[in-house]
């Protein structure tokens, strides 16, 4: 019994063999007589097709503000961390002030100096004064005691010798005069210098004044502090820049994204146009905004031109964090009712025209003033997108057809212009079984030979 199993099966298995020896050689004799060319098909209808500008880019709140020192020092306290709410003016730090409350106290030192030699300036314009009344009293007196001895001189009442010392008596008094005169200008330029420099020690006490001030960090804005950068205890040196304590956002309800757009992209992006992005954050959320800013200045990384675009977005429930990174879509074009041609029907080429074409370059089937063999070459328009399809003809043999094309969304092709009607099916895919296989815009592998 157990025999005549096994004999069973070992004929089964024998017959099944022959079976498909003989059908595999059969086709095979079919196909050496002649090709048996088949085409894939899609018809073309109508519908809608957005056109997009894909980017990547950085969530960044609208106005940030760099919280920093003017001052050196110590940081003797902090009043607000991480995600604190602060006010217009609020203190969020203190910077030890004991180095310029000593300065402040200095300066107003020197400004009750400096008044006080102003003081004395003023006193000593005063006593040049007098002895210059002084002085030209005196010289007075000298003068009437000359004027005198002039005539008394001409009678012989008096000696020579008298009269000259009254000359020199007078030329005395006026040369005590003009002295006298010089020490109340000497004064009175003292007095000048004095004010000066009272005023130049209360500009100093206000230096001191002010710094002391700046040793109270106070919020600029309202907002939200995203980045604390010091601990108490620290010393921070503002000698080269001032060094940033606190990053304060002032309105995360409120955000932006900086794109990085391609320079072949950021000409179809204008500003106004929607955007929709995603987060990795919230891979099913879909936020939306708008285009707000084209930047003209260009980043250039690694020989790569980008621009960035800025899109703005409401963050209202704010879930939407700094730093974080947004996967764009910029919508530049959106049409509805258009003819929709599959782009593997314009890379689609059948075997006889690409073995036509060998040798040459071959150049994208979406190309503006796409040079066309035959009749094609007489529907070509200068400087529109132009494209080729091809479709059966009632031989079943491909035929083409020009195209002139609009707006693409990367899998379907708007179609301006052209032969082509909707519900004309379009060829996408030649398959052949003589090579057991499918052949589009590039043919695959080769399967001849093989039995």
């Amino acid at each position: 019994m157990e025999k005549r199993r096994k004999k069973y099966l070992i004929t089964v298995i024998v017959l099944l063999a022959l079976v498909l020896i003989g059908g595999f050689l059969f086709s095979g004799a079919i196909t050496q007589k002649g090709p048996n060319n088949k085409f894939r098909t899609i018809k073309v209808e109508r519908g809608e097709i957005s056109s997009i500008v894909t980017a990547t880019g950085t969530i960044n709140p609208v106005i940030t503000v760099l919280v920093g020192s003017q001052v050196s020092g110590t940081i003797k306290a902090l009043y607000a961390d991480f995600n604190s709410q602060v006010k217009e003016g609020q203190v969020i730090a203190q910077i030890d002030p004991a180095i310029f409350e000593a300065q402040v106290e200095q300066g107003r030192a020197n400004v009750l100096s400096a008044q006080a030699n102003s003081l004395n300036a003023q006193a000593n314009i005063e006593n040049a004064k007098a002895n210059l009344v002084k002085a030209e009293v005196a010289a007075l007196d000298a003068k009437r005691t000359l004027d005198r001895n002039k005539p008394l001189l001409e009678r012989n009442l008096i000696a020579q010798a008298t009269l000259d010392t009254a000359q020199t008596n007078y030329d005395t008094a006026v040369a005590q005069r003009d002295i006298a005169k010089a020490q109340v200008e000497s004064a009175k330029s003292q007095m000048e210098s004095s004010k000066a420099q009272v005023e130049q020690a209360k500009a100093s006490l206000k230096v001191s004044e002010t710094n002391l001030r700046y040793t109270t960090i106070r919020s600029p804005v309202n907002g939200i502090v995203i980045s604390r950068n010091v601990d108490v205890g620290q010393t921070v040196a503002a000698s080269l820049q001032a060094p940033t304590l606190f990053t304060i956002a002032k309105d995360l309800t409120q955000m932006q994204v900086d794109t990085n757009a391609s320079e072949a992209d950021v000409g179809r992006v204008v500003v106004g146009q929607e955007a929709t992005f995603t987060v990795d954050a919230y891979p099913e959320k879909i936020f939306r905004g708008k285009v707000s800013e084209i930047r003209n200045a260009p980043i250039t990384i690694q020989n790569v031109v980008t621009y960035d675009v800025v899109i703005q977005v409401g963050n209202k429930d704010l879930k939407l964090k700094p730093g974080m990174t947004a996967n764009v879509s910029v919508l530049v074009a959106h049409k509805e009712g258009v003819l929709k041609i599959p782009n593997t029907a314009l890379r689609f080429r059948p075997e006889l025209a690409r073995k036509e074409e060998t040798g040459e370059k071959r150049k994208g089937d979406l190309s503006r003033g796409q040079k066309l063999s035959g009749s094609a070459k007489s529907s070509q328009e200068e400087g529109k997108l132009t494209g080729r399809v091809w479709v059966l003809s009632p031989e079943g043999k491909p035929k083409a057809i020009l195209v002139v094309l609009g707006i693409t969304n990367g899998t379907y092709s708007e179609a301006v212009s052209g032969n082509l009607k909707e519900g004309m099916a379009v060829i996408v895919e030649e398959t052949s079984s003589k090579k057991g296989g499918s052949q589009g815009g590039s043919s695959g592998p080769s399967l001849r030979g093989f039995r």
